[in-house]
């Protein structure tokens, strides 16, 4: 024969066993609970159910507790880095001077040849910083001489 998967129930102790008979503690302790408030596990049967059934006023016999929702999300995912396609860089013909001396009009906006004038400047050198000598403890102190 197929063996038959239990169903369990959770049972919880409620109400302390001050008060009332040995016997009634007995039972309470024989389910496996040590502590006011604490619940076990165990496995639907009859038997159990009849044990819960002697002590109803001192045990209870609560569902299961629902999954919290962060279980259900990874703690955390790794994704492969997303490459982006090198995208070929476009020229723009550089306007050559007509016969009569000026330029000829540039294609590009004043936006785009303030950002190319910038690009094609030198980057000022970055200002040196000055470092004072620290002075040690003996040399600020006055030394003290004995009398001979």
């Amino acid at each position: 024969m197929a063996e038959k998967t239990l169903k369990m129930i959770r049972i919880k102790w409620v109400r302390s066993g001050i008060g009332f008979t040995h016997h009634q503690k007995t039972i309470v302790r024989s389910l496996g609970l040590n502590k006011l408030n604490h619940t076990v596990v165990r496995p639907d049967t009859p038997q159990i159910r009849g044990i819960v059934a002697a002590v109803p006023h001192l045990l209870e016999i609560v569902p299961e507790p629902p999954a919290p929702a962060w279980a259900s999300i990874p703690e955390y995912t790794v994704h492969a880095p997303v490459v982006a396609p090198a995208a070929p860089a476009e020229s723009t013909p550089v306007p050559a001077t007509e016969a009569g001396g000026e330029a000829a009009v540039a294609t590009g906006t004043a936006e785009e040849e303030a950002v190319a004038a910038k690009a094609e400047a030198p980057a000022p050198e970055p200002a040196k910083a000055v470092r004072r000598k620290k002075s040690s403890s003996a040399e600020s102190k006055p030394v003290k001489r004995s009398k001979e």
